[in-house]
């Protein structure tokens, strides 16, 4: 679990012994992230209540014909409107609080954008996990408490993450530890009863599932937000911090990607595709600022190729800016995305685009063509600037002529200013921009740059001066691509590793309760072969044997030998133990794998096999099964009992015949409206 930790920030876990971290940050240490986490985990909470209260009154105006009633109604309606309003702009704050990320050495950088944490509830797999234990594995579920103690251990720790590449590992740990629970635990044929309740990072609003895949998915979010965080942490000072920091966004941007590919129909906004895929764009263009911060880092030499190249490459970044706004203003996304961000895409792209204009205006107001310039190489290399050049203007003649330089230069440096302008306006506007320091410093500081050279320009001839300034061709010589996760590379150990291989051990799979067969060797035969890997079966069975009469069958899988577990040993250490005993007889356990009805997809799986099934737990609402109008619903069963449907198909390993007590009150958890979201998500 969570230990204390001293109040300067997160310590890195210690590995366990068992290959997992099991420590996160301390979620009370003083830290500015772990301030912000909280304050987000709060909003989460009141957003939840005002949700419940609009459900509730929306609820009563539609059941009421009343027009008192109706009216008061209506203008509590207006206040938890409002409120909700008040609220969502609360968490858009924490979303923009950018500082918090940053490296704390002293910069002189545009700030960098972070995901923040998807916050989630605690929950419980003890009673759900040994119930399934005793019922579908028939064995004893107190055997395996430590085991299901660990998987809590490492859900809790993975709320708080350490920001390095140990809380990286710990949350890749806990999500490929998830598909082992899944395949040991999660039947398709029916839910587990577990509740799984994540909040939306955007806008607060919880989703509530029983599908370990929402689960899935929100630890990949998470994810890949770390990794967002790890990059706004680096240090943009230094060449290694600042190929720290691409690596960073194109991991984030990879893990968001192939959240978006595997799990297409999560009923959260921020893990929509629409969503999923502006955030991607994000993140690589993030990446390709700091790839341009990178090459200039060393210094921008005034020198005319050098200023070419850099030319192109901050017009790349504006570029990708500018796809990024386009994308971030497009619905369904608009509506979610914080405003802020919108607008921060926005200002980088006018900065990123003024200082394009800004080095070619150098070049062509600083730069001559000399006696001993290479004019074809100084011509190739400005018309690749260019899609087309003013009218009555060419390439060459503008590099020979001292005026037409000069005009050109001016007509880049007042598209520059204007852009320039257009960033500190737009900066200006959102409150929550103009509260970043450093992003005002930066964008005055470019401004005064771009006036300054302006004005050491001759402005006699202004007023001849009609030529417009055309658009730069953006290029990068270092292409920014997403980075697939390496989830190989984190090596982990199946938690629940005792119940037995995975590939016949399984929740897919059924069988009959273990019978004891006692063996005795006739003439020192045993009667039957053994063959297949672990576990192994019952091969070329003679009929007429003392175990074949016993109910040994062709095919059964041997669990152990004397006592003793063999469900991992091979053929060779299995007739070793039967042997052993010499002719003395031996107790053996067999299960015979029953016949299994084709598998049928997940009602509510995220993943993209056949039509899904989500409901929107606005109010924490369960999910159920649809029951056709026509027919009467049948009685619900109890929790450790198969459905009367597969009951028919396939009988459990073992159904015990006592109801569980309680069953009933998974209902009684969801006391508001059930929304069905295959139409809309909320």
């Amino acid at each position: 679990m969570t230990d204390t930790l001293p109040p300067r920030g997160c310590q890195t876990a210690e590995p366990a012994e068992d290959g997992y971290f099991r420590k996160g940050c301390n979620p009370l240490a003083e830290t500015g992230r772990s301030k912000l986490q909280n304050q987000r985990a709060v909003l989460n909470q009141q957003i939840l209540k005002a949700v419940r209260m609009r459900a509730g009154a929306e609820n009563l105006l539609r059941a009421t014909t009343n027009n008192k009633v109706r009216e008061q109604v209506l203008l509590e309606l207006s206040f938890v409107n409002s409120d909700l309003q008040i609220l969502k702009e609360e968490l858009e704050g924490l979303n923009i609080s950018v500082e918090v990320y940053q490296n704390a050495e002293e910069t002189f950088s545009i700030p960098l954008v972070p995901l923040g944490l998807k916050e989630t509830k605690e929950v419980d797999f003890t009673l759900p996990l040994k119930d399934f234990i005793l019922e579908h594995y028939s064995e004893d579920s107190s055997d395996y408490e430590d085991e299901i103690a660990d998987l809590m251990d490492l859900r809790q720790a993975c709320r708080t993450p350490s920001r390095d590449e140990a809380g990286i590992e710990m949350l890749i740990s806990y999500f490929l530890q998830l598909g082992y629970v899944e395949n040991r635990f999660f039947p398709p044929t029916r839910h587990m009863g577990i509740l799984f309740t994540w909040y939306d990072s955007f806008t607060g609003v919880p989703v509530c599932q029983q599908n370990l895949s929402l689960e899935k998915a929100s630890i990949l979010f998470n994810i890949g937000a770390l990794y967002t965080q790890i990059g706004t942490r680096c240090n943009r000072q230094t060449q290694a911090g600042l190929e720290n920091a691409v690596e960073a966004f194109q991991r984030a941007a990879g893990v968001l990607s192939y959240l978006k590919e595997t799990f297409t129909h999560t009923p959260s906004y921020d893990m929509s595709p629409a969503m999923l895929n502006v955030l991607v764009k994000m993140m690589l263009a993030q990446a390709q600022e700091c790839v341009f911060e990178q090459i200039g880092l060393p210094g921008i030499r005034n020198e005319f190729f050098t200023l070419v190249k850099m030319t192109q490459e901050v017009a790349k970044v504006g570029e990708v800016y500018m796809l990024v706004n386009t994308a971030m203003n497009q619905e369904p996304v608009k509506e979610n995305i914080p405003y802020s961000w919108s607008k921060l895409a926005q200002i980088k792209s006018d900065h990123y685009k003024a200082l394009a204009h800004y080095f070619i205006a150098t070049i062509l107001c600083d730069h001559e063509l000399q006696s001993g310039d290479d004019e074809d190489q100084q011509e190739k290399a400005l018309s690749q600037l260019y899609d087309y050049v003013p009218e009555g203007l060419m390439i060459l003649s503008v590099l020979k002529d001292k005026v037409q330089r000069k005009q050109l230069g001016k007509a880049h440096l007042r598209k520059a200013i204007v852009y320039h302008e257009e960033a500190l306006r737009v900066c200006g506007l959102c409150k929550k921009l103009r509260n970043i320091d450093v992003l005002q410093e930066v964008l005055t500081a470019a401004h005064k740059r771009s006036l300054l050279k302006y004005a050491q320009q001759e402005t006699e001839d202004d007023f001849l001066s009609l030529i417009q300034a055309p658009d730069i061709v953006p290029k990068t010589e270092h292409k920014i691509e997403t980075i697939a996760p390496q989830f190989s590379k984190v090596k982990v150990k199946d938690f629940f590793h005792r119940l037995g291989p995975l590939t016949v051990f399984s929740a897919k799979q059924r069988w009959t309760a273990p019978r004891t067969i006692h063996i005795h060797h006739e003439a020192g035969e045993l009667g039957f072969s053994l063959k297949g890997g672990s576990p192994v079966q019952i091969y070329c069975l003679d009929p007429a044997c003392a175990a074949a009469l016993m109910g040994l069958k062709e095919g059964d899988y041997i669990v152990s030998v004397g006592g003793v577990d063999c469900k991992w040993l091979g053929v060779n250490e299995v007739l070793e133990k039967l042997r052993s005993v010499g002719e003395q007889p031996i107790e053996i356990e067999v299960i015979s794998c029953q016949d299994t009805a084709a598998s049928t997809h997940s009602k509510s799986a995220t993943y993209s096999v056949g039509m899904q099934k989500t409901y929107s737990l606005i109010c924490l609402a369960m999910e159920e099964d649809k029951i056709d109008q026509t027919k009467k619903a049948p009685l619900k069963l109890p929790f450790l009992s198969w459905g009367t449907k597969n009951r028919q198909k396939a009988a459990s390993t073992l159904c015990l015949p006592s109801a569980v007590a309680g069953s009933s009150q998974f209902k009684k958890l969801s006391p508001f409206t059930l929304l069905n979201t295959e139409s809309s998500l909320y």
